[in-house]
């Protein structure tokens, strides 16, 4: 059976790399997550994964004014709740879930519960673009994470692969749970996961006060709201 050490692409009939449609709607199998697994020092990918999503939410508090009617003034966002990650995948004999975040469980070491868990892990979600996506002139320009070139054996084709990378760090398991029923045979690993924090790939991204998030009134090449227009998305003078 595969583990964290093991090349699986070709070594085991059962779990080779297969082929995923190209298309421009994003499909499930190009979606790769990443784990340190552990003993590991650097993130390799979990396989068997059924289900992988993340959820976030926060409050908006409207501002209303005594005598002004029922009128909002404005909508106040309220703080972010820790982001929530949905990680589901197989038990496999050589690699629980456990040992792909990084903890020694299983054949690996004494973790079996949540409560030995000392430090938080990452993980890395990787969307890889179909050749179609990534031949968009707009993609090749705004994109400059190239995931990889690919040769085929026998060919001169080469392809030219994008993919966005998002980084969850600071990661601790909040519920962790594996069924094992009579009346099916595939034993599911279901987890949820509490985010401190999301990045991207981008070592001079401008994180904080100051970061270009779009939708900016003062930016004189984007006009993208009636309320923002005018004088209003005038900076006043110091």
């Amino acid at each position: 059976m595969p583990d964290g050490n093991t090349n699986t692409t070709t070594k085991n009939y059962i779990y080779r790399m297969g082929t995923t449609p190209n298309t421009r709607a994003v499909v499930s199998q190009k979606n790769k997550v990443y784990g340190y697994l552990a003993g590991q020092t650097a993130f390799k990918q979990i396989g068997v994964v059924s289900e992988f999503g993340h959820d976030e939410s926060r409050a908006i508090d409207p501002v209303r004014g005594v005598g002004y009617g029922d009128q909002i003034a404005e909508l106040v966002p309220g703080v972010t709740e820790p982001m929530t990650l949905t990680i589901n995948k197989t038990l496999l004999y050589t690699l629980n879930l456990f040992q792909a975040l990084g903890y020694k469980g299983g054949i690996d070491g004494i973790v079996r519960s949540l409560k030995h868990h000392r430090w938080p892990f990452d993980v890395k979600q990787e969307m890889v673009f179909s050749e179609v996506a990534s031949g968009d002139s707009a993609v090749v320009g705004a994109l400059g994470a190239k995931r990889a070139n690919v040769q085929p054996s026998g060919g001169n084709y080469v392809s030219e692969v994008k993919a966005l990378f998002t980084f969850f760090e600071g990661c601790w398991l909040n519920s962790y749970s594996a069924s094992y029923t009579s009346d099916a045979a595939i034993v599911a690993e279901n987890s949820s996961v509490t985010v401190t924090d999301v990045l991207d790939a981008s070592a001079d991204t401008n994180y904080g006060e100051y970061i270009d998030t779009g939708l900016s009134p003062f930016d004189r090449s984007a006009a993208s709201s009636i309320r923002f227009t005018g004088n209003l998305a005038v900076p006043v003078a110091t």
